[in-house]
């Protein structure tokens, strides 16, 4: 999921489309917030963060924390659907399964189970701009968690049967999302009418001929591109010392051999001329409504003012739009508010559930 619409690896469970939006918005939101906030002194204990860049181009940010005997431990890919083209979209999002589903040293499940079993557990999330493998794990194991990650870095499988089994499961999310969820719907259709030229119009779930189309060979061209190490950011915040976090990297990543990088996206989108009108027709219970404008990228310093903004219009029951739309006009039975803030200029959404027979 990019800080738009994005996917959730769901350990138990699937979550709605509107949690998983808002989910996605502030996990993406927060590593540009932690990265921002490393350079300012005012941050406790900023001063202690360390960071290095292994030979093969990988970097790792490392903030101890004594607190507690657990570590967090965030593997960033740079790699989400905006790098995707017709013919293989939803393919980021594919890996973010396949990356569950064993290696040639070990079988499918195992890293869950060794996670587990360690005391630890796990998620996964794919943006339109990345793809992120969340760990947390007591720090006593450390050392092990680098093995698990490194050799899904190195020495992914695919199993032909595997990627059958796991494209079945990404089409029934698909299905459920989207297709058979009136806001995933409507998202869905938005995007891709906000956006004409660059690829934040595909969704990152992928569209349904494509999901039915990938080949092997394009899943083991594609992971061979964008999961190399120089195209990955590791952050381990927790009980950690940061040289012998660097000795483990040593230990298990700086083998694994860097790749030319990937290409850039340099698609920008041209100006809107004027206003864009959709209208998606089907059987629902209570109509709903939403508006997007284009807005600045996360990098800019419009977005902080544009967070704050959206903040105080429809985050919460105390929101501006909440307060009016829904406690007192009753024109809405629920309203929101979305920064859609990636690597480059996104949308800035409003939306609300009208009540059944409302205009």
């Amino acid at each position: 999921m990019r800080s738009n619409f994005g996917t959730v690896r769901v350990v138990r469970g699937v979550s709605s489309a509107v949690m998983a939006w808002r989910a996605t918005g502030l996990a993406l939101g927060l590593i540009f917030a932690v990265t921002a906030q490393a350079a300012a002194p005012e941050v406790p204990g900023a001063d202690q963060i360390v960071t290095r860049t292994l030979p093969n181009g990988m970097k790792l940010v490392v903030w101890p924390d004594k607190d507690i005997p657990n570590v967090a431990m965030y593997t960033w890919y740079r790699v989400g659907s905006r790098n995707e083209r017709p013919g293989i979209t939803g393919i980021s999002h594919f890996f973010e399964h396949m990356m569950f589903n064993g290696t040639k040293t070990r079988p499918p499940g195992e890293f869950d189970r060794v996670m587990e079993a360690s005391g630890g557990r796990n998620n996964a999330y794919t943006s339109s701009d990345v793809t992120v493998y969340q760990n947390w794990f007591p720090s006593s194991v450390t050392g092990l968690i680098f093995d698990l990650e490194s050799d899904r870095m190195r020495n992914l499988d695919f199993d032909a049967g595997k990627v059958e089994s796991e494209r079945g499961v990404v089409y029934s999310e698909r299905r459920s999302s989207v297709d058979d969820d009136n806001f995933g719907t409507l998202r869905e259709q938005m995007q891709a009418t906000a956006f004409v030229a660059h690829p934040y119009q595909i969704p990152v779930i992928g569209w349904p001929s494509d999901i039915e189309g990938w080949k092997v060979a394009d899943l083991q061209d594609y992971y061979r591109q964008y999961y190399a190490p120089n195209n990955a950011v590791i952050f381990i915040v927790g009980d950690v010392d940061p040289e012998a976090v660097f000795k483990l990297a040593d230990q298990y990543l700086a083998g694994i051999p860097a790749q030319p990088a990937p290409p850039a996206v340099t698609t920008k989108e041209p100006p809107q001329l004027g206003e864009r009108r959709l209208r998606i027709e089907r059987d629902a219970q209570t109509p709903l409504l939403a508006m997007a404008w284009h807005t600045a990228a996360e990098s800019a310093r419009e977005a902080r003012v544009m967070e704050v903004l959206l903040a105080i219009l429809g985050d919460g029951d105390s929101s501006r739009l909440y307060q009016r739309l829904v406690e007192k006009e009753q024109a809405a039975v629920d309203v929101g508010t979305q920064f859609d803030a990636g690597f480059d200029p996104g949308l800035a959404w409003v939306y609300a559930v009208v009540p059944p027979g409302a205009t």
